[in-house]
């Protein structure tokens, strides 16, 4: 068949015939089909085929030979270990991505307004290089009880310690054959009332050299006044052994700054602290009294937040994974916060809003897709969080800590193996993730539509 073209004739091919189009369309098939099988295979062996194992499994008793129905499904509501994973798991799941994602959005929009906020956005995202397995080493250190070695307990103890006073002998005590006598709350009183114009000895034992004040002088008795109460506070312990109790011994040292009190009939009438070679004065008003050492002055010193233990170890971790997450949480909002249309913002801006109304009212209903990304994307890694509460939980605090994914290892392989639950709570998991991924795509779907 030819056609004429400007003096030229061209040749028009035959139409294909319906047995050479199927022909072709089978090849292709083929072709796409030979590249899809690896990856389909792998897709079988490693996903579907443990995914219908496991099913399977989770049927059968802990020795797998007897049929056990639902009985380790009923497991996951009775058992209080398990419970107690699911609880947390559901603490996991409201908190930390709506967490990560709120400190993402106030981050991108943040940084948008300054000079170095690339550089900004540099630090926040760098967690992101470091494995969990490193995270979680890293906060385990950072969640010491220790404030010497726990950075959190080390500023917590520093704000604590600038707004409220610290005690400076918390386990000073006297011995039997001291005048004082222990008195409710963890004061001491002495035995006899004092009077004035007579020295009153006050000495202690317990007192560590580190926690002696670094000025204190060498112990030493006030002279006497007929018109005052005078006395010394001491550490009656001399280095090296030696001295004898109740005596100022010549290298024994004043407890400086420890406080005193004269008390009369449940009342203080006069109270004073102890110098640097312990000695102090109280004025007539102790006449008679009782002097009291308070509690104050032995309370045990304040050691900071015991993150990890059993109320509060939760959410410590969760803090660890925001800190890693918030970082990709802030790149993809602000990758969102680039595409919009400025001219949106500026007209509100016109019309008068105020910045946060432009916030509120603009920048976060456009932002709703990505935001909606991050925090379906972190609420099915939160599903499936096992490194960080493995690694940062201590022992005696794990099954407090214990997450679905963690009690899944520990069901699996601890040391009372049994798959039958294990394959339960892995089946579990995976009901728990099927809504939100489903949700997902649903909301892919419909944003290709438009």
């Amino acid at each position: 068949m030819t056609e004429a073209t400007g003096g030229a004739a061209r040749v028009t091919p035959p139409p294909a015939t319906p047995d050479k189009r199927k022909s072709v369309t089978g090849t292709r098939k083929a072709i796409a089909v030979g590249f899809l099988l690896p990856a389909l295979v792998l897709l079988g062996a490693l996903v579907v085929y443990p995914i219908g194992f496991s099913v399977y499994r989770s049927f059968f008793d802990k020795s797998g030979s007897g049929f056990a129905g639902f009985d380790n499904y009923v497991s996951l509501f009775t058992s209080d270990t398990i419970l107690t994973a699911i609880k947390n798991n559901l603490i996991w799941v409201v908190v930390a991505p709506t967490v990560a994602t709120a400190l993402g959005l106030i981050f991108a929009v943040l940084t948008e307004r300054v000079r170095w906020g690339t550089a900004f956005k540099l630090v926040v995202f760098m967690p992101m290089a470091i494995s969990m397995l490193a995270s979680g080493i890293i906060f385990r250190l950072v969640y010491e009880q220790d404030p010497d070695r726990g950075v959190a307990n080390a500023v917590w103890v520093g704000v604590h310690d600038t707004f409220a006073e610290s005690s400076g002998f918390p386990k000073a005590r006297p011995l039997p054959v001291h005048p004082l006598k222990k008195a409710d709350g963890g004061a001491y009183v002495t035995k006899q009332p004092v009077e004035v114009g007579r020295q009153v000895n006050l000495p202690l034992i317990g007192v560590a050299p580190a926690q002696m004040p670094k000025d204190a002088q060498r112990a030493k008795a006030p002279a006497t006044d007929p018109g005052k109460v005078t006395g010394t506070a001491w550490l009656d312990f001399t280095k090296g052994g030696g001295g004898k109790p109740n005596s100022i011994d010549p290298k024994e040292s004043g407890l400086k700054g420890i406080k005193i009190e004269a008390v009369k009939d449940g009342k203080v009438v006069d109270s004073t602290e102890a110098a640097a070679d312990g000695s102090f004065s109280l004025s007539a008003k102790a006449d008679g009294a009782e002097l009291r050492l308070p509690a104050g002055n032995f309370r045990e010193q304040y050691n900071g937040v015991n993150w990890l233990g059993p109320s509060v170890v939760t959410p410590a971790i969760i803090g660890s994974y925001v800190w890693m997450w918030a970082g990709f949480a802030m790149v993809l909002i602000a990758a969102g916060l680039a595409s919009l249309p400025r001219e949106l913002l500026e007209a509100a801006r016109v019309d008068g809003a105020n910045e946060w109304q432009v916030f509120r009212r603009i920048t976060v209903p456009l932002l709703a897709p990505v935001l909606a990304v991050v925090l379906v994307t972190l609420m099915i890694n939160v599903l499936k969080i096992f490194d960080l509460v493995f690694i940062i939980a201590p022992g005696d605090s794990l099954d407090d800590a214990n997450v679905l994914a963690l009690q899944l290892y520990q069901s699996s392989f601890g040391d009372d193996a049994d798959l039958g639950i294990g394959s339960a709570i892995a089946v579990f998991l995976l009901l728990l993730v099927i809504p939100v991924m489903l949700f997902n795509i649903r909301r892919m779907r419909k944003e290709q539509g438009r």
